[in-house]
């Protein structure tokens, strides 16, 4: 008996998604594991130095190297993505002019919100600069994060669903989802931690 059979309507949800393809978990385990792996990495560099230690004792220069390794596990993230697609079946009920016009401005926004945020935050601001002690004067206040205080997170699955959409694929919404939650119960760490680093900044001054 296959995942969800008996059930119309996961039965039919079971014809949009092909759960045996390999590629579709490893895109899954991508998306959960990027945000712990920052996590931690930031985390251990918080409380032990431990990638300023690698990286000889420069706070800036183990923050370049967190950056270019969280850089290249977000573009090898998407790659696997976008491969995990590839192997799934397509959703007639998406092949539609007006959804591949929702998808190219879902796109539009999330890149956006992703190039404005890394602008106006800088390298060090966008990749955790903060847990190496290199903080910021004042909170950025202008857009993107007058409209969200999270852009880079939203931007991103935005581009997401743009690109389930686009390629017509349930699944692909499936893991845009999974995005999202990873995204939000990484917050639910990363928000009040930061809070506390300038917390103790503001109190020492």
């Amino acid at each position: 008996m296959t995942l969800f059979e008996g059930h119309s309507l996961l039965g039919q949800l079971n014809q949009l998604v092909d759960w045996s393809q390999p590629t579709l978990w490893q895109a899954a385990a991508c998306i959960v594991f990027n945000p712990l792996f920052w996590n931690f990495a930031a985390r251990s560099e918080y409380r032990h130095g431990v990638i300023t230690k690698l990286a000889g004792g420069s706070a800036y220069f183990g923050c370049y190297i967190l950056a270019v390794t969280i850089f290249g596990l977000g573009i090898f993230r998407d790659a696997v993505y976008h491969l995990a697609l590839e192997h799934q079946p397509k959703a007639e009920w998406l092949n539609y002019g007006e959804v591949k016009i929702v998808a190219a401005v879902l796109w539009a926004v999330g890149t956006v919100l992703v190039v404005s945020s890394m602008y106006r935050l800088g390298i060090t601001g966008t990749y955790l600069g903060d847990y190496f002690g290199i903080l910021m004067d004042e909170m950025v206040t202008g857009f993107p994060f007058n409209v969200t205080g999270n852009p880079m997170y939203y931007g991103s699955f935005l581009a997401f669903v743009s690109v389930a959409l686009w390629q017509e694929s349930v699944a692909g919404l499936l893991l845009s989802a999974l995005v999202l939650v990873a995204y939000l119960i990484a917050l639910r760490f990363e928000e009040p931690f930061t809070a506390s680093i300038y917390a103790k900044r503001d109190k020492a001054q």
